[in-house]
């Protein structure tokens, strides 16, 4: 039995990165030498260990072969004859498919470590094309690694392009294309994760809401991008900077303007309304993927208030409140605090204006702290009862959002 250190964990040691993963595949055993060591077994598809004492996985390597489509459609095979080579010939990616012996020496039959230098993802065999979910996998390895300088192999782009017209992509389920996106929101450049989709005719079938901003026209006063979906894309890599690694603040600015896509050709490129018209696209695509509650919800609300955000300093206070009370900022001020992230990317996610201050996320602030230090015990005092109570708190949280936020008008129009 030999035991090697695998994907991930050899990839960012090569990279200089911080090693979060640490993965094992395992040659020349059997399931009950592994058990028989005290390993415990997870998975159900094929055998993966648990540590006795780390807990890190430890698999026993395999061969797998096609057997139907998308991402369960294959079978594996574990023998105790399976060489490393045989196991790492599976993988996605080259760099993916380096393995460390324990005395620290590097196997690399693909040339991950090539591949490394050349700051270049590439497939490791034709039968990448087998695993529609690689082709996300990819493009989120595109958002993790564009930063440092990674573009995508042009022949795996092409065979990515294939996998997309042979219809595999159709075949992924929901639940399995949200983990990948999700993980790909939270990645230090995710704009990559969607151009790449884009190239490759996958966003079309996946976030067919968001692919159809691209070609969107904006007027160029307010985005100098003037394209939609670049402006999209903008605003994702302001909002990676702005929250790293919250996949809620990037999935509100991701369908923020979903809405533009739909304005009438007569308007253009003015865009009136498309707050509210955003809501039925996103309804229809947080049904389609099964996403979270909280993230659907608040989407919705940074989708529909996103433009009163934006022109918080005109409005009155008593629509400051509603705005509040609608996100239920007053009992969640963290609730607030990912609304105004969101909403400062699309502010900050256009030509020019990376920098640009947004006074308005103050302004909130101060609103909601206002609104939150009312309480109802003065008019529990006073013998108020049932909807008086509530009447009166509103008022006096108006009153104190009016004394605390003297209105501006002086907000731009976007």
């Amino acid at each position: 039995m030999r035991i090697y250190l695998v994907g991930g964990a050899v990839r960012d040691k090569l990279l200089g990165r911080p090693v979060v993963d640490h993965d094992h595949v395992v040659t020349g055993a059997r399931p009950d030498d592994l058990l028989a060591l005290g390993y415990t077994p997870v998975g159900k598809d094929f055998p993966v260990f648990l540590h006795p004492d780390s807990g890190e996985e430890y698999a026993l390597a395999r061969t797998e072969r096609k057997s139907g489509h998308g991402y369960h459609g294959f079978v594996f095979q574990t023998d105790p004859d399976i060489t490393l080579e045989q196991d790492l010939a599976r993988r996605d990616l080259t760099i993916n498919a380096m393995a460390e012996k324990e005395d620290g020496s590097l196997i690399d039959p693909f040339g991950g470590a090539r591949d490394l230098k050349a700051r270049v993802l590439r497939h490791v065999s034709p039968a990448f094309a087998e695993d529609p979910v690689r082709l996300l996998r990819v493009a989120r390895f595109a958002a993790r690694l564009a930063p440092l300088g990674f573009s995508v192999a042009s022949e795996t782009i092409a065979l990515m392009n294939q996998m997309v017209d042979h219809g595999e992509v159709t075949h992924l389920v929901p639940e399995r294309v949200w983990a990948e996106i999700s993980r790909a929101l939270t990645e230090a450049q995710p704009s990559a994760f969607l151009h790449l989709l884009r190239e490759t005719g996958a966003l079309r079938i996946l976030l067919p809401e968001v692919d159809a901003l691209y070609g969107v026209p904006q007027r160029a006063q307010s985005h100098p991008e003037i394209d939609t979906g670049i402006h999209t894309e903008m605003a994702l890599d302001a909002a990676a900077r702005l929250a790293p690694g919250d996949d809620l603040v990037a999935f509100c600015v991701l369908v923020h303007d979903l809405g533009k896509a739909l304005t009438p050709a007569n308007l253009l490129p003015n865009h009136v309304g498309h707050d509210q018209r955003g809501i039925t696209p996103l309804r229809t695509l947080v049904t389609r993927l099964k996403i979270p509650g909280e993230h659907a919800a608040l989407a919705m609300l940074v989708c529909r208030e996103h433009l009163n955000a934006y022109r918080a300093l005109e409005l009155e206070p008593a629509t400051l409140l509603n705005i509040l009370t609608s996100i239920d900022a007053l009992r969640r001020p963290a609730r607030l605090e990912s609304f105004i992230a969101a909403c400062t990317a699309d502010h900050r996610g256009r030509l020019g204006f990376t920098q640009a201050p947004y006074p308005q996320a103050d302004y909130l602030r101060r609103a909601r702290h206002a609104a939150a230090t009312v309480s109802s015990a003065p008019f529990l005092t006073q013998g108020l009862q049932g909807p008086a109570i509530g009447a009166a708190l509103k008022r006096a949280r108006i009153a104190a959002i009016a004394k605390a936020c003297e209105p501006s008008r002086s907000s731009p129009q976007i």
